[in-house]
């Protein structure tokens, strides 16, 4: 493929990581007959109703530990949901070692969640959540980035197609849309050596912003690609009383439903599709939702607009997150927050 041609041509230290990493790629592995490539819509119609799980959950330092348990893959496939969009963050993990080597514990949790998940019947999105320190150092992070993507991308080569890759969550800050595109190429063409028909999710730099389509350069010989876009407009009310906004003490922003709210969804969401369609390739609406310091009432209504809105165009979604802020299920509690949940996935009638 086109996308490995280009990965051999990668110089420098990084790609030298990757290799002692992967290790040689066997001549007897190379001679396999890979599966068919799952076909990009079809992958997103079956992804369907999404949920965001487990990023800052401590089952990734000590499973003994962790607030998610198997038996939440099964309710959220209960619940109605297709997929769950599983958030990593590799560089959290305390024996990773300069070599950018993930510990046997990690991968053996990442493995548990991947089993538990695909026994629901739950596709599932593995989603390269270190956006913080990719912005902040994009260069001096690539090595670790590739390298650890490497190891994932071998780890999971024999998962079935239900299986999706994302390679980064919300590129910003000095990590520019330019930089971001030479990035995602490279990215790309690794995970295709071990992974040559999965299915890859790749969004805009700027925090995955759906106005940001135009700037993403996905190469045009690969057509396994869903693009994902975040939606939090408007900010002041999905993100009201968030600390990490400089909205903590902002509370008691409405959001109504009103034609000029619904039609302000429109325009951003309508753009977007025009977007897809020129380009010819399926949205996934990876994150949205609103902060649970907003009124129920209507974060009800903007939740379940959003989600229709995104339906409507035949996108799918994921929406941000099952436990802690944004809470779609009470964990300690043991119950759905119904009215969330009943916004994302109407309860048949």
């Amino acid at each position: 493929m086109q996308v490995c041609r280009r990965w051999c041509s990668v110089q420098g230290r990084a790609a030298l990581v990757v290799s002692l990493v992967c290790g040689a790629w066997p001549a007897a592995r190379a001679a396999e007959t890979p599966a068919a490539a799952a076909d990009a819509f079809a992958q997103n119609a079956r992804l369907g109703r999404g949920v965001n799980i487990i990023g800052y959950d401590p089952i990734w330092k000590d499973r003994a530990r962790g607030r998610f348990q198997a038996e939440h893959f099964a309710l959220i496939a209960g619940a109605g949901f297709n997929h769950v969009r599983i958030n990593l963050h590799p560089y959290r993990d305390a024996r990773l070692d300069a070599q950018h080597t993930l510990s046997d514990a990690y991968l053996a949790t990442l493995d548990w969640a991947l089993d538990q998940a695909l026994a629901a019947k739950l596709m599932v999105i593995l989603d390269f959540h270190e956006f913080t320190a990719m912005a902040r150092d994009p260069r001096g992070k690539k090595e670790r980035y590739l390298a650890i993507w490497a190891q994932i991308a071998e780890r999971c080569r024999t998962r079935p197609p239900e299986v999706l890759f994302e390679l980064l969550n919300e590129p910003n800050g000095e990590l520019t849309p330019e930089l971001w595109n030479e990035f995602l190429r490279e990215a790309l063409a690794l995970v295709r050596r071990t992974n040559p028909n999965r299915t890859v999710i790749i969004g805009p730099g700027q925090w995955n912003g759906i106005g940001q389509l135009g700037k993403l350069a996905l190469p045009a010989d690969d057509r396994n690609i869903i693009v994902t876009v975040h939606y939090y407009s408007p900010m002041e009310f999905t993100h009201q009383g968030a600390p990490w906004t400089g909205q903590k003490d902002k509370l008691g922003v409405p959001w109504d439903g009103t034609p000029e709210q619904l039609d302000a969804i429109a325009r951003d969401f309508d753009k977007a599709a025009a977007w897809a369609a020129k380009e010819k390739r399926p949205i996934y609406l990876g994150e949205f939702g609103a902060y649970d310091k907003a009124e129920m009432a209507a974060r009800v209504r903007y939740i379940g607009a959003v989600a229709r809105a995104a339906e409507k165009r035949g996108w799918s979604w994921g929406y941000w997150q099952f436990d802690s802020d944004f809470i779609l299920y009470d964990i300690p509690g043991k119950r759905w927050i119904e009215p969330i949940r009943d916004a994302l996935v109407p309860p048949r009638q």
